[in-house]
């Protein structure tokens, strides 16, 4: 495993007990860190993720609080504090995704999905300001379909598509404190059983040029290469991993 110099790093996952958010907090694990794994209301799935994480090199904990309301974010910002370590690096994955057209797209349900990109980086980054310290990175999950058109994702398309623009500019706000804040993005991921449309994995992955879909795990490298502190002069920056695919769309 090469060496990040993330290990005893404070880190924050938002959305941490399932699919690419528990593959972000296990990279972190891995890597010596001290992860907060948060989630919204599954006490199982997030305790099924607790004992994944059980014999790595870091440490992990759960905390339930929801980052896109004020109290939430305030129970986040508590927990951080109490921790006493402040915060190195904030990993915002939470999402909601209603599937439908553009043309007669239910607008409230729209406005939830938004909401869910938007609400928990608005409400965290100035809750836990003070905690995170020069050298700070803040980082958005996004997804291809901020860019490109995919059938019945307009909600969460241009929810991802406000998140990154949120990015750039929180980014320019916190670039004078040493703080980097930055985007991952990528395409459809092949979580093996737990993979929805699995007819579609094999028609993605022969127009992928990497010859295959890419894996949370693949994703959750390149959130930690973003935290590395060799990445501190990348600012306001949506970095794809998708295998290339996205070059042949």
């Amino acid at each position: 495993m090469s060496d990040l110099g993330l290990a005893g790093r404070s880190v924050l996952v938002v959305g941490a007990t399932k699919g690419l958010g528990l593959a972000i907090a296990r990279k972190f694990c891995e890597s010596g860190a001290y992860v907060l794994l948060d989630y919204a209301h599954d006490d199982e799935a997030a305790k099924a993720a607790l004992a994944s994480l059980e014999g790595l090199p870091g440490s992990a904990s759960l905390i339930r609080a929801d980052p896109s309301t004020e109290d939430g974010a305030a129970q986040l910002a508590a927990a951080v504090s109490a921790a006493g370590r402040g915060l190195d690096v904030l990993v915002h994955n939470a999402a909601s995704w209603h599937p439908m057209p553009a043309a007669g797209a239910s607008v409230a349900d729209l406005h939830t999905d938004v909401a869910a990109a938007l609400d928990p980086l608005l409400r965290l980054v100035p809750a836990l300001l003070e905690h995170l310290k020069p050298g700070s990175r803040v980082l958005a999950v996004s997804s291809s379909g901020a860019q490109r058109v995919i059938p019945r994702y307009v909600a969460l398309g241009v929810a991802k598509a406000a998140l990154e623009s949120l990015v750039r500019y929180l980014a320019v706000e916190l670039a004078p404190r040493g703080i980097t804040v930055n985007a991952v993005t990528t395409a459809k991921l092949d979580k093996g059983d737990e993979t929805t449309q699995p007819e579609m994995v094999q028609v993605l992955a022969a127009r992928t040029p990497a010859g295959r879909l890419s894996t949370p795990a693949d994703v959750a490298d390149v959130v930690a290469l973003l935290s590395a502190p060799e990445a501190g002069w990348i600012h306001g920056q949506v970095i794809t991993a998708d295998g290339g695919l996205g070059l042949r769309s």
